[in-house]
């Protein structure tokens, strides 16, 4: 009998999730990831001619915005939907599939190596920031963003509150390495320094989701993620309608001005790569 990988199992999870979710995480996801695309720019020195990757590209947000700065950059995603998607966004970038794990480029070639909320979706992310400080040349830098915790990323917090209360939060799905692992800044120092970072930082970033509507919260976990889907999608039709209205209820509480406003902080962590 053949000996089972987890961490196989997961990034296979997490690959036919993102195939399927890549459009919707697109049209729900774009304008709250993309509010911390300019200070994880900034944190890795992004400008004119700086060598950058973004690994985990997703839709290309990230390089295309290194881009705009005049920067040469390559987007590298394991789904082809979320690569073709990237491409057709962006056909002066270099999009390419590939593993965040075992990145298919040279030593030292890179002078920015970023991921912007792509960590969360990885099954072996010790090893995709010791991928990332493989390619940076010396001095360079990198940089990934996490959740805030789901107390103060709310829209998290109203979510898994609703499973607990009125679903089944244990349903059978894949298990990965724990979701808001890196919302605490020691595991991110750890990691880093693990791989051989120095000049560390992590900073919690304020961002601000809104909808027009109660619904659509739960339309963007719904629809746009794999994890939290997979976890909604297991439950009884019972379960996911009180679901459902548990997550209006509370949002609704929130809502003012005919918008819904969500606050969804993402914590920053970044490293220089020692020069020697």
């Amino acid at each position: 009998m053949p000996v089972r990988d987890p961490a196989a199992e997961f990034q296979a999870f997490e690959h036919s999730g993102w195939e399927r979710a890549a459009r919707d995480y697109d049209d729900a996801w774009s304008r709250l990831t993309l509010q911390a695309i300019g200070p994880l720019l900034d944190a890795t020195g992004v400008r004119e001619g700086t060598r950058v990757l973004d690994v985990a590209a997703g839709p290309g947000y990230a390089a295309a915005a290194a881009a705009a700065r005049g920067a040469i950059a390559t987007g590298m995603d394991f789904s082809p939907a979320m690569v073709e998607l990237a491409r057709s966004r962006n056909p002066h970038i270099d999009f390419r599939e590939g593993d965040a794990a075992a990145l298919p480029f040279p030593e030292a070639c890179f002078d920015s190596v970023l991921m912007n909320f792509g960590m969360l979706h990885l099954a072996r992310p010790e090893r995709a920031v010791a991928e990332a400080f493989r390619v940076l040349a010396p001095g360079g830098r990198y940089a990934f963003t996490v959740w805030a915790p789901p107390d103060a990323a709310m829209g998290f917090g109203i979510i898994l509150e609703a499973v607990r209360s009125h679903g089944d939060p244990n349903v059978p799905i894949p298990p990965g390495p724990p979701f808001f692992r890196f919302s605490e800044a020691v595991e991110c120092e750890h990691v880093l320094h693990a791989a051989g970072f120095e000049e560390l930082s992590v900073a919690q970033h304020p961002q601000e989701w809104t909808f027009a509507t109660p619904d659509d919260l739960f339309a963007a976990f719904h629809a746009g993620t794999v994890r939290t889907q997979a976890l909604l999608r297991a439950q009884t039709p019972e379960r996911l309608r009180r679901i459902r209205t548990a997550v209006r209820e509370t949002a609704e509480r929130l809502s003012g001005d005919g918008r819904l406003r969500i606050p969804m902080p993402a914590v920053l962590a970044a490293a220089t790569k020692p020069r020697k």
